[in-house]
């Protein structure tokens, strides 16, 4: 099922589908929003230790490469997002493939288990991220990676509020308009989950102003 099919059809707002035959394979596939949250906090703990302790780096230098890294991961989920998880579906594999990784939450957006990429998957892009961000930026990587890390974990916990939560009544709200958009409407748009940031620079904003009257429904 390609990704285009969604945006003219109601997603269900009950049930979860199987994905794969193979039970093992079909397992992995669902995730508690709690274990990524631990791993990756703790991993991050991990990572600005080491700089600090074992590597030397100054508590004010942690920071600024921890919030460099923070901002360059809201920059790679957009991308992700939109070029990887919508990515045109135009064979049967690359259908598969979209639906897999994507098309299926937004089929069954209220799927709490399938709100985090799997923790096995995960832990592996990871370890390609510090390989090659070690390679880039040498012992600059453990700071740098522990707020690429947040961000990640910030993106799992927005993204789960979103679909789990009612609109609260604060400035956060924005996210949750943001995001019903994007399922709702305008699934072309509004490729920014944890931050509407990289939307407003490539011009990918929702095309119509206003609230989502199905907003309540994520």
């Amino acid at each position: 099922m390609s990704m285009e099919a969604t945006k003219h059809k109601r997603p269900k707002h009950k049930g979860s589908p199987k994905l794969f035959d193979n039970p093992f394979l079909e397992k992995l596939t669902h995730t508690h929003i709690s274990l990524p949250l631990i791993i990756f906090t703790v991993i991050a703990a991990v990572l600005i230790y080491y700089g600090i302790v074992e590597k030397g780096f100054h508590v004010p230098e942690m920071i600024l490469l921890f919030l460099a890294g923070l901002i360059f991961f809201t920059f790679v989920e957009y991308l992700m997002h939109r070029y990887l998880y919508h990515m045109p579906a135009t064979s049967e594999k690359r259908k598969k493939v979209a639906y897999t990784m994507h098309g299926v939450h937004h089929d069954y957006p209220k799927d709490k288990s399938r709100l985090a990429m799997p923790p096995l998957l995960s832990l592996i892009i990871a370890t390609v991220f510090f390989v090659i961000y070690r390679a880039v930026m040498g012992d600059y990587v453990f700071g740098f990676l522990a707020g690429f890390l947040m961000g990640y974990t910030a993106y799992l916990g927005v993204h789960y509020s979103v679909h789990a939560f009612k609109v609260p009544n604060n400035f956060l709200k924005v996210l949750w308009y943001h995001h019903s958009i994007h399922h709702y409407r305008e699934p072309d748009r509004a490729f920014g989950v944890s931050s509407p940031l990289w939307d407003h620079i490539f011009r990918t904003m929702p095309r119509k102003p206003g609230k989502n009257p199905e907003v309540n429904q994520l």
